[in-house]
């Protein structure tokens, strides 16, 4: 069991799932998920677009109703954790001009939530600095976030993310368009996050490859099917041809794992694939 895994287990679940089902329509995205996540786990969220996944998380925020079975998220129902619950969005650029320094951004993730003139001024600035500094970004800490390159931008919204020190955490593709080593440097930090502070991440991702190294367990999504497991558990030729209903091939390569042989209506990064479509149907 990898780091935080150990200790979580005998902690209260920081989400929970019984039941639950989501579907749009007719369409049902799953069915039947009973899920504990631990405190201290480092849990992923796999499958192909529209499997899903973004589904999955918006229904623990809270902002899409389960179709059938329950909730809870840090203890409550979704939507109601309120600062317990930290979310790192997709990486979406900021336009050049937008008047907004590094150091604000991340503020917002403070005191963003409260309103009126801010009274507690050297406390807040103390901690925003703190942040920057666990994240690598006192460097452009005055710059405005417009001018910054992807990476660096989503090294600051991992800061506003945990500057309320969140029991859980809630990752959509946050390593999407960034390089290869933007990507081992945000997952890290998202990985220091629950060593440390014992926060429970849900990270939905197309490509394990770049958090192999930190995941619990995972929760694979395709066709209106689940598995949920370790990553040996459910990464593998069987699990993956049973979900998909026709044959796929699963090998690891110097480390790596690579899934070939999925259909060819579907976008999976194990592949190489890079780009990316809204995954709600």
């Amino acid at each position: 069991m990898r780091p935080g895994g150990r200790a979580a287990q005998a902690a209260e679940p920081a989400v929970r799932l019984r039941s639950a089902a989501l579907a749009f329509g007719a369409r049902t995205l799953w069915s039947g998920l009973d899920l504990d996540i631990r405190p201290g786990e480092f849990f992923a969220v796999l499958g192909p677009n529209g499997s899903g996944k973004t589904s999955f998380l918006k229904a623990l925020l809270g902002v899409v109703p389960l179709s059938e079975g329950t909730a809870e998220v840090a203890g409550r129902a979704p939507g109601r954790a309120g600062e317990e619950i930290g979310y790192i969005p997709q990486q979406k650029s900021f336009a050049p001009d937008t008047p907004l320094r590094a150091r604000d951004l991340v503020a917002l993730g403070v005191d963003g939530h409260r309103w009126g003139v801010r009274l507690h001024r050297r406390a807040v600035d103390a901690r925003v600095e703190d942040l920057l500094a666990r994240v690598g970004a006192s460097d452009y800490a005055k710059v405005p976030v417009g001018q910054l390159s992807g990476g660096e931008q989503q090294r600051l919204r991992v800061a506003q993310a945990i500057a309320g020190h969140p029991k859980v955490l809630l990752c959509d593709e946050p390593l999407l368009s960034l390089d290869l080593g933007h990507q081992q440097a945000v997952s890290g930090l998202i990985d220091r996050q629950r060593r440390e502070e014992g926060s429970a991440v849900v990270f939905v991702t197309h490509e394990i490859n770049p958090i192999l190294d930190y995941v619990d367990r995972v929760l694979y999504l395709a066709d209106g099917r689940f598995r949920v497991g370790t990553p040996e558990e459910v990464m593998t030729t069987s699990v993956l041809s049973e979900l998909y209903g026709s044959p796929v091939e699963v090998s690891q390569v110097h480390g790596r794992i690579v899934v070939v042989g999925l259909p060819d209506a579907t976008t999976h990064a194990h592949r190489g694939a890079h780009h990316h479509e809204e995954d709600t149907p």
